[in-house]
């Protein structure tokens, strides 16, 4: 809304920092961090009332996790808040990029709502059905595409390499819900330990705005041989108002927890990532910047598939997170070695973009 005013008023005097998207960005992270805090106490304190036993704990998980019974879950709701109410602040309204982002983090948003709500109504850890979430994820992903892909080309970037790209044609579309269904769930396993999602996300975020704001730019996507996506810089401020809410939320879920993010908030910050990975055009960067969700995915896939075909497992528990935590590791170390790990893959991500 900032934005719309000072175009009326021709980005007159002070209003000319609003034209930057440097400016918006580092304003956006701000608005929503301090969102974040002042409805941060009251929303916990209404979810635990209203939720009463909290987050139903697994009592096959690791028994350090026991202790945590009764703290509520449904935190994501606050990082949404503080992210969406910053977004209509200081975004560009006439963006069908920030706009598409948006209907993936609320639409993954609900989806997850609604696994949290069954979780806590029914004191079970099933939730919704897999088939009923992957479904739904799909359809709000293949929406998201859609209006994506209308502004972009269907080609497929290579990183490392200058230029060459892989024609997908109308099988772009497929793949771009893939890419933001794969990480929506990528984030939703990692979200086990108490923030250990939340800065990985912080610095995945923080890494694709940079990417976004140079994607945008001709001169520099020319310069560094990315491609150039017209009006994608503007993601870097929906980049920006993801990590002022999830450091509001960080705040309130630092060891001790005081709330969890639940599903709410991992789908939606998973998809969230995924869709500005496709819009930008660097989904393949995404899996490096976010290797750290593809480990977590990947661990859980590969111990279910070997134990199916052996009834042996290949870790401990899964996520592999988990399997850390069974070795003997304190969950504070195993979330703060993660996160060293997804700030090595973060710049890992950012050397693609000058090794061209």
């Amino acid at each position: 809304m900032l934005y719309l005013l000072a175009e009326w008023l021709d980005f007159a005097g002070i209003f000319n920092l609003v034209r930057y998207q440097t400016f918006r960005t580092g304003a956006t992270l701000i608005t929503a961090l301090l969102i974040g805090l002042v409805i941060g106490p009251r929303f916990i304190n209404m979810l635990r009332v209203r939720q009463g036993k909290g987050q139903p704990i697994r009592e096959d998980g690791p028994q350090t996790h026991l202790a945590k019974r009764g703290t509520p879950t449904m935190g994501g709701l606050m990082i949404l808040i503080s992210l969406v109410a910053s977004l209509l602040i200081w975004m560009d309204l006439s963006s069908p990029f920030v706009w598409a982002c948006l209907a993936v983090t609320a639409g993954f948003g609900l989806i997850g709502f609604m696994d949290d709500y069954d979780k806590v109504s029914k004191s079970s850890h099933k939730g919704v059905s897999g088939r009923v979430r992957l479904l739904l994820e799909f359809t709000v992903a293949g929406i998201a595409s859609y209006i994506i892909v209308s502004q972009i080309n269907t080609n497929l970037y290579v990183p490392f390499l200058s230029d060459v790209s892989i024609p997908l044609g109308p099988f772009y579309y497929v793949f771009a819900a893939f890419v933001i269904v794969g990480a929506g769930n990528a984030v939703n396993l990692t979200d086990g330990l108490d923030g250990l999602a939340t800065m990985p996300v912080v610095i995945a975020a923080g890494t694709f705005a940079l990417i976004a704001y140079l994607v945008g730019r001709a001169d520099f996507s020319e310069y560094l041989g990315i491609p150039h996506v017209e009006g994608a810089g503007e993601l870097a401020i929906f980049c920006g108002a993801i990590m002022g809410g999830c450091l509001a939320f960080l705040w309130f879920n630092a060891p001790p927890a005081a709330v969890f993010m639940g599903d709410t908030g991992s789908l939606a910050l998973g998809g969230a990532l995924g869709a500005i990975a496709v819009a930008s055009h660097h989904e393949i960067v995404l899996g490096i910047v976010g290797g750290l969700f593809v480990m977590e995915a990947l661990s859980v896939i590969i111990q279910v598939f070997w134990f199916k075909r052996t009834g042996k497992r290949v870790f401990r528990m899964a996520p592999i997170h988990h399997h850390f935590e069974q070795k003997g590791w304190a969950e504070s170390t195993v979330v703060i070695r993660f996160w060293i790990v997804a700030i090595v893959l973060a710049l890992a991500g950012l050397a693609t973009l000058k090794l061209r």
